[in-house]
Formats: C-alpha cells, sequence, structure tokens
C-alpha cells in the first residue's frame, strides 16, 4: 500500500473541498513530506490520478477576483470515501507495511469510531504475534543472533521491531480505552488543516508548476 493515497484522501476529505496546494500545505504541516512519499510532484499525481478514477470529483474554480488564476479543487466522492476507510482500516491491522502507512493510519485513527479502532489495534497485535511466532520457527532470540552468524541480527532487528510494535500498541489500546481524544460521534474533533491564507511554519519553500493552479 502507499501511503500518498492514504494522506491525500484523508486531506481533502478533511477540508471537504480542497485544491492541490491547500492538500500540500497540510502534508507539510503534518510532517508528512519528512517521513513519507508526499513530495509535491507526487501529491499532484495522485490527485489527478484519484480523480481520474472516480475518487474525488473536480471543481474548476473561476478567477478570483484579484487577477489570480483559477485554482482546481477536488472533493471526495462516495467511491473515494469508500476507498479512505478501506485504505485506513487496511493501514492499521497490517504488519508487513512500511512506517509511513502507519503513521499515515494514526494520524486519521479518530476518522473510526473509537471501538472500531481499538478492535482493528488488537487485530494487530495478533497479527504481529503470529509473525512472530512464525519467525521464531527458525529462529530462537533468547539464543541471541550468533546462531545464524552475522545474518542472524537480521532475524534479530526484526523481532525487536516487532515486540517494539506490540508494546506500543497496547500502550495506544490502554489510552484510548481510557477515553483520550475524539472520535466520530463523540463530539468535536480535532482537525489539525491550515485556514485558507494561514502560514505554514513548515513548508518547504520547494515551488512546482501546479502550486499556482
Amino acid at each position: 500500500m502507499s501511503a500518498i493515497r492514504l494522506l491525500v484522501l484523508g486531506a481533502v476529505r478533511q477540508h471537504g473541498r480542497a485544491h492541490g496546494y491547500q492538500v500540500r500545505g497540510d502534508l507539510e504541516y503534518w510532517g508528512a513530506h519528512e517521513w513519507s512519499n508526499a513530495k509535491p510532484g507526487s501529491i499532484y499525481h495522485a490527485l489527478k490520478q484519484m480523480a481520474r478514477q472516480g475518487l474525488l470529483h473536480v471543481h474548476e474554480t473561476a478567477p478570483s477576483t484579484a487577477g489570480g488564476p483559477p485554482r482546481t479543487e477536488y472533493e471526495i466522492t462516495d467511491a473515494g470515501t469508500e476507498e479512505y476507510f478501506r485504505l485506513l482500516r487496511e493501514a492499521l491491522v497490517a504488519y508487513d507495511q512500511k512506517m509511513d502507512v502507519q503513521s499515515a493510519a494514526i494520524g486519521f485513527l479518530v476518522d473510526l469510531p473509537r471501538g472500531e479502532a481499538v478492535a482493528l489495534l488488537r487485530e494487530r497485535i495478533r497479527r504481529i504475534e503470529q509473525w512472530r511466532t512464525a519467525v521464531t520457527e527458525h529462529y530462537v532470540p533468547e539464543d541471541g543472533p550468533e546462531q545464524l552468524g552475522h545474518i542472524g541480527e537480521i532475524m534479530n532487528l526484526w523481532i525487536h521491531r516487532a515486540d517494539s510494535d506490540a508494546t506500543w500498541t497496547r500502550g495506544l489500546i490502554e489510552r484510548l480505552e481510557r477515553g483520550a481524544y475524539t472520535f466520530v460521534g463523540e463530539g468535536e474533533p480535532f482537525v489539525g488543516v491550515l485556514a485558507e491564507g494561514e502560514a505554514n511554519p513548515y513548508a518547504t519553500g520547494e515551488r512546482h508548476p501546479e502550486d499556482d493552479r
């Protein structure tokens, strides 16, 4: 799975309707350009591709009264919403994916009901434990990595990362069960998006041809 699709769909959905520069600004505001492939070219490509796929609806806006160029705005469709939640749920339970996908999913976690989010995280732990059991059929962590030569360090790294992920996920579940954060249906959610015209302190400053559209 590519994190960029989940990130872009989630950003457009939070705005309701947004142009590409807004989406780019939000992802930079979240730091996604540092921990994912959410670079300007990838963002605009994803917007156009998902518009062709029917996941986003394109609105061509009129030029501004101040003389600015017209902008292409995007709005998530029903199919896009379905795809967004499919990607979100898949990313929360799948262990065999990159950190950027997991990070994107955690960023949109509160778009799900609290109970479902907890259930998905528990499924994630179950899959981690299942994976760990399969690995330890060939590698015994207690015997140390040396049993397999220096290649054993790879297995040792995998086990440590799996154990760390499981420990972190259990901690998140505990916090959610204690009532941390505002989930869908529980009240006014936290929405970390930039208002129109709001300065982005984390902007890269890198220009892209689509920034003016």
